[in-house]
């Protein structure tokens, strides 16, 4: 054994030198943008086909060969292919400095960057998912003060009082739970204890753009991503400085119904400012950025105000440690205000039950360390962490603080055969502090997960593999595939996807994703009231699981100098023990209103099988028609969300007779414009939603119904009613509502606009769920400067 460890040395000692003493030489360069001179990150370098690296965060690379002449070539998404024929000599180093051009021979928004879809940069053309993009312009042009009332324009998309939903994949939950996973930067953003989203704490003032994931991404990133995935890419500063300031200041007209105004004078006002700074410094990059936020309120009592400030810092290190990067980004916010839940009755439907509301103090904080490297031969590794405090006071007793930790060690690998490989593993923690509402408890979640996406000429494949483990105190993952294996000891999930491209511009896709979720810790363990309803923890609640299916087509199309893209999908969505928020009556019912009313509430319960199915059809573009710029993002989505178990004898939660999942719209059009002509833009808004056709039926009877008599009817009884008025409310507004929005700006100079907007612009009366109508027609001043 000595002898043969002896000779293994030996030959490799010889090998070694002989290596050395090869005649080997250098390439090294940088990558940057012909037209604005910025450094290029992530471009790929390739020898002949022999050896390549990709260019690290400052855009640099570094190549070693042996001597020879070898074509080098460039190539970056959204860039032409760069190649450059070089001699390398012995012990020489070859300086080389490439400029490439943006790819402007197609249609660019189909070569737009993502990386939601798969974890990894690739064009939106060749995911295998559907999937929309939206720049911060949009949202600085719409004046947007919280992530959700941008969402509300994306085709598919709905986002009622706080519950986003996709292709009508989720409810209303009251708060607790989400279906949706909201993610910064690739890491979840959802509070420890109500997994729900905190949409105005979100860094809108530092942002790269929005990407919205249609479809169950629970293999991509885990457990509330049963609906979808939506992704804020926060910004990193560039080779040239910009500051940007935004200042505004609105006002409520008001409403229709003379009689909701509650307020004297002329109108109750809303005003804010933004900021944000991008620069590098040597090595570092540094973005900061802040938000203020005062609103009165269109509602009696419910007023806010918010202060956020955040940063992202990042080290880009040179020299023998060239590709490892630093950094932490960070955010924090305090807001006050109050909380309205329930109208006092139609007739009033600005006055919150009881002339009286929760005031609430909360805090938000996240701090997130992170670690890149990029190695020299391509491939990289990254690990990153998160702290998310949500600390929540109010003035009736009802707070909560929740803590969640968050760690994400991933591997990449994209190799010269159009093979990208991605492997992570997830370890996350909350703890909820002990507190009225909730108690304490502990949340833990361990995951690991497969990536690989494979290019076969004009065929794009994807294939991702998860496994997913959770506990909450005692309650913890039981792995389910079939009835025969389901004691697994996590939950495996599985998603699959093709891309095709058929013809020039023209792209098939079909995907499968399976879904899982499991209960968070408010909807297993909530105590509390809302008005006067009462809200009862569930501690046998069962998680989600799911699974969603679509093809769909994209097909580019260019109309003089604009250029865009139509996809039309279909999709279908299983659910299995679906989990809704019910209202009955939760304690010994004894057959006497007066004793069983005390224990009338709400509580999230497994419901069963639910399924949606649907068509989604969006048109985006961008570009000139003769001398005005055009921008167009528009969309209609059909959905029919019902439970194929329905049966009308049994199934009373709903109201009578309908099978149609609640809470949802079957149809929905989005539709956003903007004209830009020299220095004038005007820009159009339209929303459609159909008619919520079911809800809860005890929102719309007397909740003492089953005790009347024919002496005794208390459906006449207002008292007696959840929600006064609701009944003839929705016989009134019984048809679909259509909202509008216009915006007009002017650049006074290169560096100032100045815009006026109307929100609701008829001041059309709507509600996004029962006892919530929306804002009445606002105007807004906005003034804005970018250096």
């Amino acid at each position: 054994m000595i002898k043969t460890i002896k000779y293994i040395l030996t030959v490799l000692f010889f090998y070694s030198c002989l290596l050395h003493g090869q005649n080997t030489g250098v390439v090294k360069g940088i990558v940057k943008d012909k037209l604005t001179n910025e450094n290029l990150p992530g471009a790929t370098l390739i020898l002949d086909k022999i050896t390549g690296t990709s260019t690290d965060v400052n855009g640099e690379f570094t190549l070693k060969t042996a001597e020879g002449t070898y074509t080098l070539v460039c190539d970056m998404m959204g860039y032409t292919k760069f190649s450059q024929l070089i001699t390398i000599k012995a012990n020489d180093t070859v300086i080389v400095t490439i400029l490439i051009n943006a790819d402007v021979s197609g249609n660019q928004l189909l070569d737009e960057v993502v990386v939601s879809a798969g974890k990894f940069e690739q064009k939106l053309s060749d995911i295998t998912v559907s999937m929309e993009v939206i720049k911060p312009e949009l949202i600085e042009n719409k004046n947007t003060t919280s992530l959700d009332i941008i969402m509300n324009q994306v085709p598919g998309v709905t986002v009622a009082d706080g519950q986003a939903s996709i292709r009508g994949g989720s409810g209303f939950s009251y708060g607790a739970g989400s279906r949706v996973l909201l993610l910064v930067d690739e890491m979840p953003m959802l509070s420890a204890d109500a997994n729900d989203i905190k949409w105005n704490y979100l860094p809108l003032e530092n942002l790269e753009q929005v990407e919205v994931i249609k479809g169950a991404a629970s293999a991509l990133f885990g457990s509330s991503a049963l609906n979808g995935a939506i992704n804020l890419r926060t910004a990193y500063a560039k080779d040239k400085p910009v500051t940007k300031v935004t200042v505004f200041y609105g006002s409520y007209d008001a409403p229709q119904r003379n009689s909701l105004k509650w307020w004297r004078g002329t109108s109750q006002t809303q005003k804010g400012v933004n900021f944000s700074h991008a620069e590098k410094i040597n090595n570092w990059d540094l973005v900061i950025g802040g938000h203020m936020y005062d609103d009165d309120g269109y509602r009696y009592l419910e007023t806010e105000k918010r202060q956020r400030i955040n940063a992202n810092i990042r080290y880009n290190f040179k020299g023998k440690l060239r590709g490892l990067a630093l950094g932490v980004n960070t955010n924090m916010m305090e807001t006050e205000g109050g909380l309205f839940f329930l109208w006092q009755n139609a007739d009033s439907a600005y006055i919150p039950q009881g002339h009286d509301i929760q005031k609430y103090d909360n805090k938000r904080f996240n701090i997130d360390p992170y670690i890149n490297y990029l190695f020299r031969k391509g491939g990289k590794i990254s690990l990153r962490t998160r702290y998310f405090l949500t600390d929540n006071k109010n003035n009736k007793g009802q707070g909560a603080r929740a803590e969640l930790y968050y760690s994400e060690l991933q591997y990449q690998k994209r190799f010269n055969n159009n093979l990208n490989f991605t492997a992570g593993a997830v370890v996350m923690e909350q703890q909820v502090l002990g507190d009225s509402l909730y108690g304490k408890h502990t949340g833990i979640n361990y995951a690991g997960y497969l990536q690989l996406d494979k290019k076969f000429g004009k065929l794009t494949t994807s294939l991702g593999l998860r496994g997913e483990y959770y506990k909450v105190d005692t309650a913890y993952t039981r792995g389910y595939i079939s009835p025969k294996i389901n004691k697994l000891p996590f939950q495996p999930v599985l998603r699959a996807g093709l891309n095709y491209h058929l013809f020039n511009f023209t792209f098939l896709r079909a995907s499968f994703g399976q879904g899982y979720r499991f209960p968070s810790i408010a909807e297993k363990y909530i105590s509390t009231s809302v008005s006067a309803l009462k809200v009862y923890p569930n501690y046998n609640l069962q998680p989600e699981r799911g699974w969603s299916a679509e093809i769909g087509i994209k097909q580019g199309f260019t109309i003089g100098g604009f250029k865009g893209f139509l996809d039309v999908a279909g999709f279908w969505t299983e659910y299995q023990n679906m989990v809704e928020f019910i209202f009955d009556i939760y304690g010994p019912k004894t057959g006497f209103f007066a004793n069983d009313v005390k224990y009338a509430g709400f509580k999230s319960q497994n419901t069963g099988r639910a399924r949606i199915n649907g068509i989604d059809v969006t048109v985006t573009g961008a570009g000139k028609i003769g001398p005005i710029n055009v921008s167009l993002l528009t969309g209609y989505t059909y959905t029919n969300p019902i439970d194929p178990n329905y049966n009308s004898k049994t199934d009373t939660l709903g109201l009578s007779g309908v099978k149609i999942l609640k809470y949802r719209n079957r149809h929905l059009f989005k539709n956003d414009i903007q004209l830009d002509y020299k220095k004038f833009s005007i820009g159009f808004s339209t929303r459609y939603y159909s008619f919520m056709e079911n809800i809860d039926r005890r929102f719309v009877t007397s909740i003492l119904h089953e005790y009347s008599t024919p002496s005794t009817n208390f459906d006449d009884v207002p008292s007696t009613y959840i929600l006064p008025g609701l009944k003839e409310y929705r016989e009134k507004y019984h048809t679909g509502i259509w909202i509008h929005d216009l915006r007009i700006s002017y650049r006074v100079t290169k560096i100032v606009k100045t815009s006026f907007l109307v929100n609701n612009l008829f001041n059309t009366e709507y509600s996004a769920r029962p006892g919530d109508i929306r804002p009445p027609r606002m105007f807004i001043m906005q003034l804005a400067f970018k250096v």
